[in-house]
């Protein structure tokens, strides 16, 4: 076996590894893995610890504060890895690329990063879009349970237990959980996504509406985030790399 060949072997694991972490960050508006969404453009690992990764987003001007929050989480999720000595989250193509590459590297915070311009972290950000999220995944648990042309209010009585086992059903868990809401099998199954208690019977309707307007919502915007980033970048997909020093 070549000494290079050795290298690769050591570095491939640590490069899969750094991918699968990067699989937990989402994009905080649309609740997908970034790298579902193409956003992860390079990942590369190197034999010492060294991990880059570089993102890249559907437009230049992507709002500054989603685009914060992306390389932040997926610099503490990448930095998280074992084995992972030195992280380098590397933003591409945006008009704040500097500013928020730098920023995140040094630590600084939001506020720190955009000193002057932003008057407040991004936790709040964080919450409202959870709770967009919980009820998207609403949504998506409690359609298939309605039947063409019944009423919704049984739905009411139903806890989490009773919809049947889905990956939509452990999304909507979680993002609850996320929240600190409850997410154990005798919850509710839908719920006030600020107040954590069941929907009254009276309101369900009204509830599972707004609920199916936030997911179409949720659900078109990453079409269109999608359509832009295919225009922009023609030769989609993840390229990991591992390049052995």
């Amino acid at each position: 076996m070549s000494s290079q060949t050795g290298l690769d072997q050591q570095v491939a694991p640590l490069t899969t590894a750094v991918l699968a972490a990067l699989e937990q960050v989402r994009d905080p508006e649309l609740d997908e893995p970034i790298t579902a969404l193409g956003f992860v453009a390079a990942c590369s690992t190197s034999a010492l610890g060294d991990a880059v990764v570089r993102l890249r987003l559907p437009t230049y001007f992507c709002a500054p504060n989603f685009a914060y929050l992306m390389v932040a989480d997926a610099h503490d999720a990448v930095s998280a890895v074992p084995g992972v000595s030195h992280t380098a989250i590397i933003l591409d193509d945006h008009f704040a690329s500097e500013t928020i590459n730098e920023g995140v590297a040094a630590g600084t915070g939001f506020v720190g990063t955009f000193d002057g311009l932003a008057e407040s972290e991004l936790d709040q950000l964080r919450v409202d879009f959870l709770r967009k999220a919980v009820l998207a995944a609403t949504d998506r648990v409690c359609r298939p349970l309605l039947v063409p042309g019944g009423t919704v209010e049984h739905l009411a009585e139903w806890t989490l237990a009773d919809a049947p086992p889905s990956a939509e059903r452990e999304r909507l868990r979680s993002r609850r959980t996320e929240l600190g809401l409850p997410g154990d099998d005798n919850s509710p199954l839908v719920i006030d996504p600020f107040t954590g208690m069941g929907v009254e019977r009276a309101q369900l309707s009204l509830h599972l509406r707004k609920a199916r307007l936030t997911r179409v919502s949720a659900e078109a915007n990453r079409e269109l985030c999608g359509g832009l980033l295919r225009e922009r970048y023609p030769a989609l997909h993840v390229r990991p790399h591992a390049q052995p020093t």
